[in-house]
C-alpha cells in the first residue's frame, strides 16, 4: 500500500504529459496555414503568410523579399525569417551519371 500513492502519481502525471506532447496540426479549413508541404501554426495574418511564403523561396534558392514590407512590418519580416529557416532543403544529393573511376588515371 506504501508504493501505490507514488504508482499512481506516476501514471497520472504521465498521462497528463503525454497528451501535452507537441504541436497538433490544424486543418486549413479550420486556420491552420501550409505552404509547400510544411505546416506553420494557424490564425496568422495575410502579411505574416505572404512572408512565409517569401522567405521559402528565397530558402529555395529564389530570391523573394518585399523590401518595403520587409522594413515596415513586423508580421511580413517575423514570417520572412520563420519561411526562410523553416523551408531550407535538409539534403539534397546529385549523382552523377556515371561513377567515376579513380583507378583508371
Amino acid at each position: 500500500m506504501k508504493y501505490l500513492k507514488p504508482v499512481m502519481l506516476l501514471a497520472v502525471s504521465s498521462l497528463l504529459f503525454t497528451a501535452c506532447g507537441g504541436p497538433h496540426h490544424v486543418p486549413q479549413s479550420k486556420g491552420g496555414f501550409y505552404y509547400d508541404g510544411i505546416y506553420f501554426g494557424k490564425n496568422f495574418s495575410e502579411t505574416f503568410k505572404e512572408g512565409i511564403e517569401d522567405g521559402c523561396k528565397t530558402a529555395q534558392a529564389h530570391y523573394t523579399k518585399n523590401h518595403t514590407l520587409f522594413k515596415i512590418d513586423k508580421d511580413y519580416n517575423d514570417g520572412w525569417f520563420l519561411g526562410r529557416s523553416r523551408c531550407i532543403p535538409l539534403f539534397k544529393v546529385e549523382e552523377e551519371e556515371e561513377p567515376v573511376n579513380s583507378a583508371e588515371k
